[in-house]
Formats: C-alpha cells, structure tokens, sequence
C-alpha cells in the first residue's frame, strides 16, 4: 500500500470515529442523551438538537389502519411460542372445507381433506415424549382459561415444564400433577395470587399432591419463589364481597401494620387477607359475616377468628 492510501484509510478511520462518537453523544452540549424520534429522527433529548435526520426505517413498506388490515398485508406468520409443544412452527390445516375464493368444495375434496387433517395431527408428535408434552401444555392452557390468568403467566408455566422435562423431573410423577405445580409456580413467578384451592379447582389432582410436586420442582430447578403478599389478595376478595373501597384501603393498612410486627410469618397469606377484609369491614360498618368471607377466600371460621384475635391486638382496636 502506497504512503496516500495509507493517508486515506487513517482519515476514513479517523471518520468513522467521529461517526461513532456522534452517535453515543450530543455534539453541542454533550449530554448523552440521543433518543429515536417518531420521524426516525436521532434527537438530543437535552438540548432539542436534530443529530441524524436520515435513520433507516426497518419497518414495513406497507401502511396499515385497523387490525384486519394488518393481517391482510403481513407476510410472515406468528412468533414462536412455548406454549405448543412444537413451538407454533408446524403447517395447520383449516377446518373450513372451502378453497382459497370462499367457495364450497365438493364431497370428494372434503373426505380427503378430512383424511389429510386426521394425519396431519398424527404425525405433529413423532414419539411418546411429545405426546405427552402436548398433553401437559393443553393442561396448563385449559387451567388457565379456567382460572383468567394473563397470557404471561402461560408462558412462563410451559418454560418451566419444559425445563422439568429437560431435567428429568417428570418420572415417577403425574403429567397432570407436573403441569398443575407448574402453573401454580408460574402464577407466583408473575404475581398473580392464586391460591393452592383455587389451582386445585381447576385441575384433577389433589391439593397434597400438587404442593409435593411444586415444592419438589421448586427446589430441583432453583425458582427461588418470594412469600405471597396477602395485600394482592384483598382487591379480588374484596371485589367478590362487593366491599367498598373504604374496606379494600382498611384492609390493605390492618395487613401492612401486623405484618411489621411480626404477625405474617408462617401465616397462611389467603387466610391472613381474608380475617385482615372481615376487621376492615366491621371498621368501616359494612359488616361481612365470617362465613362470607370464608367462602369467598376458601379457608375455614376458624382461621379467620384466630387471625381476626391476633390482627385486632395488634392494632389495639380492642
């Protein structure tokens, strides 16, 4: 390389820093606070500057109104998922018997194509271990429709059965037990309370056998799961005793003072909310009777009369 070239490279070098360097910070105040803006501008979030008007738009080259006009204009399917065993990836066949104008197609087209789909679903799982996957992922979504908990916690509750199954967890165990302790893990992962009861419910195992398994899949695979605050009970309890907000506020302050005492731990937290809603709402004269609140949290009388005594001493409401 000549002594010029090597001039040049060194000031295209030299450039490409100062490039760099642009990027990562304001030129004129120097603040590094370069943000993207809605007209793929690079904006100085400080001073107002307009650093790079020319930003690539990576999006599509299409525009779109509504939602049936974005499913009509993409061109790529739906990301993969953990909640199908094979991850969304595989080709379905519609159950419509129509062709692709919406015409009806005739009987012989229909019997084959009933043929196809019956196949189509026998060859989606190749061994035992994906049957059984399949079934456990149809488990946890069936339980969490019954149950109205978020898309998030589906998700979560598959990547940890799956985990369970990577390392071996499901031998000598239910699939059913498995999923349902995955679920209930997944819940208290994403904060969304949910009882032991609740889960039992919804599911075909028994309440023993769905704590066994979470406690023995919580400890293999490390989840490191935090207490349950009973104050992200009170809302949904409340909202089912048609208690007002007055009660709702009460209960929350009762669960917040007991607890800096000392009074939660080793506490059940669904019977620790419930007997904290019952003190709110003889505080608040909007009486609801201990059987009431019972049913609605699923804990017995006497619980709540045991943690009513405790709360109400240690508020000295007495």
């Amino acid at each position: 390389m000549t002594r010029p070239s090597r001039q040049r490279q060194r000031e295209t070098d030299t450039v490409g820093e100062s490039e760099d360097e642009r990027q990562t910070g304001c030129p004129d105040c120097g603040a590094d606070a370069l943000v993207q803006s809605g007209d793929h501008e690079t904006v100085c979030d400080d001073c107002g500057l307009v650093v790079d008007e020319s930003s690539i738009d990576r999006g599509p080259e299409w525009r779109a109104f509504n939602h049936s006009e974005r499913q009509s204009k993409s061109r790529v399917g739906a990301p993969t998922t953990k909640t199908m065993h094979d991850k969304g990836l595989t080709t379905q066949i519609d159950w419509k018997n129509q062709d692709a104008y919406g015409r009806s197609i005739s009987s012989e087209k229909r019997s084959q194509m009933h043929r196809l789909r019956k196949w189509q679903e026998r060859i989606r799982t190749k061994d035992a271990g994906e049957r059984n996957l399949q079934f456990a992922l149809s488990e946890i979504d069936r339980m969490s429709s019954a149950l109205g908990v978020p898309r998030s916690v589906r998700e979560v509750a598959s990547v940890i059965y799956r985990r369970a199954l990577k390392e071996d967890l499901i031998r000598g165990r239910s699939i059913e037990g498995v999923a349902t302790a995955t679920l209930y893990a997944a819940c208290r992962k994403e904060g969304i309370p949910r009882s032991l009861e609740e889960i039992s419910d919804v599911s075909r195992v028994e309440r023993k056998e769905i704590g066994r398994t979470y406690r023995y899949v919580s400890q293999e695979l490390s989840l490191e799961m935090e207490p349950v605050d009973p104050k992200k009970y009170v809302p949904r309890f409340c909202s089912s005793l048609d208690a007002g907000g007055e009660v709702r506020a009460k209960a929350n302050e009762i669960i917040e003072v007991t607890a800096e005492k000392g009074l939660l731990s080793g506490k059940s937290p669904t019977g620790y909310a419930a007997a904290a809603i019952y003190a709110a709402s003889l505080l608040c004269n909007e009486k609801k009777t201990q059987r009431e609140v019972a049913d609605v949290a699923q804990v017995t009388e006497v619980t709540i009369r045991n943690r009513y005594q405790e709360q109400i001493e240690a508020m000295e409401l007495y």
